[in-house]
């Protein structure tokens, strides 16, 4: 059957024009003015069109236009809006540097408000506060993902409390997104061979204030009803469907770029579900510019920035042979290497044939820049993959850290922000990236924190009791039986909340390892608790399914009815009022398991009282002034005994210091100490776990140099990284003839501080000149197992040569006791290098 389709657009009066332009730009999404004027356009259609202003403006009556096209005081509001809407794009911004190259951010999922819903978790959420925050700095990026025709789950539990999934569709012409169109009308389409199938996607595009995110969509006639379905569902599918979707990201992405005028110097690969993005970057350059592979290879592995998110080996995507030779085979030889050395890209033993391919692996090769998302996350980073890098110490395993942040003004609610905007002063909003602003909390008296704080909670338990009654009905309880939903939670009593994806070692139910004492913290007459839980499992995690199912059945008890309460189909919407509204975040993840997190920042912010592991972002945010950690930071290979030191340990805090601080108040009625923890969390979260902070370190420490190689590398078409690719490619023949043959001394067997000692050694250098090596000293203290920590790095140089070797020096001085070690190794050198710490290039003594 042919169908014929045309688009409607709403017919919206000249004066209200301004409405659709903003409503297609998520700037709105973290700016309550501007979501105000839906509100009052048409309050009963905003709640319809589930808080979507683009689908929203194509509901309302064209007698309720006509009549706020009349009306003066909407007219005004619209016009103030609207003018704070055109200054934050025009405004000068942090970033002064080049806009002649940009950043091209790659991720799978992107959570930036309710009326999109491409993102399923933290990472998208992330990657949506990513983008937020580089509009407000200006920086000079562009974001490239999928289109997701269903998106993630909506989670509904049966009568049973066994979780359950649907999967609405998601209309794109009633959502925030626009076909990006060439000159003549016609829509922006790329095409990526896919097993020798030809598979186009169309592109789509989102404005994020001054930032542009590019979302590719196979829903479209030119692909057979099998590959309009790559991009039906996040996460959905086999591997099979899996492996096509990261090839249409990463490959597919790159080609859109180009389709829209994009050619970014630099690309950031936020997981490696982009990783195949560096293999179309090296494709790209060889044809356009007659490179071999590992030309190709130096021009690009400068300019690629990848973050791991995933602190398990098991977490992160590996696919097996039988699909990379289904869908690779042919780009080895279009790339000009082996199969098995194309394999090896992807694997942490390029020589197991029996290993499957790893996108981190892949993405961690390809990329001069790597980070893990939390200082602990980072530590965990390096020790699981230095396998990559045999013979380096763990610390100087090239992945570093950038802890995570979130956006301040997407999840500080609007009632605090209004509270900390006029303390704080204009200043908070126009220049985000002055973390000092945040120390003026202490201006707001403690009265109006609290005041603030409370209508937070209430609104929270409002919220809370309308999603209970919807879940009851759903289930067919009787209108009668929907009366106790009204009676469910209190505005005024100590709130916990947990949520959060309900994996197993999150241990979203270890508040329930002991009932009896639970119940007393619940039924207290005069300092009660009450718990809110939400979150997903994974739809074939059938474990955290389970543990929600336990929830559930515990909270229908008679005796804690009403006191613990689980909120289905958590979302962005439900984020922002538990993160606000309740008293204490918890979280109880097993460390090191928890990456980061950015929930915990998010009620921070709001002046929500942490009560967490010391693991992720809580394991460097943690201060016994703003919050509680659960335990010391203990690691323990027997989760049985983890599990009932660590419940023990939180049901200890909830006694003897949550509880009490709460409800200990002055005459005022105030809790003078929780106020002080509030401001501290506010102040403390504010300036270390905000985005800003966070974008202006990966500028610092990846954008900027990465901009930099960029420029450098191509350069008389690209001459420095030929050089460093013939460098690099008669290093590696010679590699094993260099060799550290011999060391000496002058060190007695007891020193004293301030005497030095001279190391020399005999090294041979192969056909390598002694310039295209580093030869360094390797020293520090000695632990009890004869190996050296916190190791200082020191250059030795040349002297004279004798038969193919050099002798090399160097002098240090005995700065600290204690028993100390010396060893002597060797590192590639050339100085278009970003770090000498190339796989299977190091050589000990």
């Amino acid at each position: 059957m042919k169908i014929l389709t045309h688009t409607v657009k709403p017919k919206i009066p000249e004066a209200l024009a301004p409405l659709e332009e903003m409503a297609h730009n998520l700037w709105i999404s973290w700016n309550f003015d501007a979501i105000m004027l839906f509100i009052r356009l048409d309050y009963d259609v905003w709640a319809q069109s589930s808080q979507n202003p683009a689908k929203m403006l194509g509901m309302v009556s064209q007698e309720r236009y006509d009549a706020v096209a009349a009306d003066d005081s909407f007219l005004a509001a619209l016009k103030e809006t609207y003018a704070k809407f055109l200054a934050y794009k025009n405004r000068p911004t942090w970033y002064k540097g080049d806009y002649t190259d940009s950043v091209a951010y790659f991720s799978m999922e992107y959570g930036m408000d309710p009326s999109l819903p491409t993102y399923s978790g933290g990472l998208g959420i992330l990657s949506g506060d990513h983008l937020k925050t580089s509009s407000d700095l200006g920086l000079p990026l562009v974001a490239v993902g999928l289109l997701y025709r269903q998106g993630y789950f909506r989670q509904y539990l049966n009568a049973d409390g066994f979780q359950q999934e649907e999967y609405p569709e998601n209309d794109w012409y009633n959502m925030p997104v626009r076909r990006c169109e060439s000159v003549n009308g016609e829509p922006t389409k790329i095409a990526v061979e896919i097993a020798g199938e030809h598979i186009v996607a169309q592109v789509w595009e989102v404005s994020v204030g001054r930032t542009a995110l590019y979302l590719l969509d196979t829903n479209i006639d030119e692909n057979t009803p099998a590959n309009r379905l790559i991009t039906a569902t996040l996460y959905g599918g086999d591997k099979d469907m899996r492996i096509r979707q990261e090839i249409l990201l990463g490959i597919g992405g790159i080609r859109a770029l180009r389709a829209v005028g994009v050619n970014p110097a630099v690309t950031h690969m936020n997981e490696g579900h982009a990783a195949f993005l560096a293999l179309e970057r090296i494709r790209e350059l060889m044809s356009s510019k007659a490179m071999s592979f590992a030309e190709a290879v130096q021009a690009l592995w400068a300019t690629n920035i990848f973050t791991t998110h995933t602190p398990v080996p098991a977490g992160n995507e590996r696919f097996g042979v039988d699909l990379l030779e289904k869908y690779f085979k042919g780009w080895a030889h279009e790339l000009g290497i082996e199969w098995k050395a194309f394999l090896g890209l992807g694997r942490e033993n390029p020589a197991d044939d029996a290993e499957p391919f790893c996108m981190t692996v892949l993405a961690l090769r390809m990329s001069a820049y790597a980070n893990g998302v939390a200082e602990l996350h980072g530590v965990v980073s390096r020790d699981m993959w230095r396998k990559l890098w045999p013979g380096l110490d763990a610390a100087e395993i090239p992945i570093g850290h950038v802890t995570n942040g979130v956006h301040p003004r997407t999840w500080i609610s609007s009632p605090m922000l209004e509270l900390l905007d006029r303390y704080f002063g204009p200043r908070f909003e126009e220049d985000p990236t002055n973390l000092a602003t945040w120390d003026r909390i202490d201006r707001v008296s403690d009265e109006e924190l609290w005041r603030t704080h409370e209508r937070r909670r209430e609104r929270l338990v409002v919220f809370a009791r309308d999603r209970l009654r919807r879940q009851m009905r759903r289930v067919g309880i009787t209108e009668k039986g929907l009366v106790r939903a009204d009676d469910a939670l209190s505005p005024s009593i100590l709130t916990l909340s947990f949520a959060r994806r309900f994996a197993t070692y999150k241990r979203g139910n270890l508040l329930l390892s002991d009932p009896d004492r639970l119940l007393r913290l619940l039924s207290d007459r005069d300092r009660p608790v009450q718990i809110i839980f939400a979150g997903k499992a994974h739809p074939h995690d059938l474990p955290g399914k389970e543990i929600i199912k336990e929830l559930v059945h515990f909270s229908r008890r008679d005796d804690v009815f009403g006191r613990i309460v689980f909120l289905e189909d958590y979302d962005m919407t439900m984020a922002r009022y538990m993160t606000s509204g309740s008293d204490v975040w918890l979280n109880t993840p097993r460390r090191p398991l928890e990456a980061s997190g950015t929930s915990g920042m998010k009620a921070g912010m709001n002046g929500v009282l942490n009560c967490s592991i010391l693991d992720g972002w809580w394991a460097e945010g943690y201060d016994p002034e703003l919050g509680w950690a659960i335990g010391k930071g203990e690691e323990y290979g027997d989760t049985d005994m983890q599990d009932e030191v660590e419940s023990k340990d939180l049901y200890d805090l909830l006694e003897r210091e949550i509880v009490p601080t709460f409800y200990d108040r002055g005459r005022d009625g105030l809790p003078r100490d929780w106020i002080r923890m509030m401001k501290n969390s506010i102040r403390d979260t504010g300036k270390r776990f905000c985005t800003h902070r966070m974008l202006m370190e990966y500028t610092d420490q990846y954008y900027l140099p990465a901009l930099d190689n960029a420029r450098r590398l191509r350069e008389g078409d690209y001459q420095a990284a030929k050089d460093v690719s013939a460098y690099m490619d008669r290093a590696r023949k010679d590699w094993h003839s260099v060799a550290v043959e011999d060391i000496r001394t002058t060190a007695k067997p007891v020193m004293e501080r301030g005497d030095t000692v001279t190391i020399e050694a005999r090294v041979r250098t192969g056909g390598l000149e002694p310039e295209a090596l580093r030869v360094e000293l390797f020293h520090g203290p000695v632990s009890s197992t004869g190996e050296i920590y916190d190791a200082t790095r020191v250059e030795m140089k040349a002297g004279n040569a004798q038969g193919g070797a050099y002798e090399y020096v160097v002098t240090v001085e005995c700065q600290t006791t204690g028993k100390h070690g010396y060893a002597v190794r060797v590192l590639p050198r050339h100085a278009d290098l970003v770090h000498p710490f190339i796989p299977g290039m190091v050589k000990w003594a």
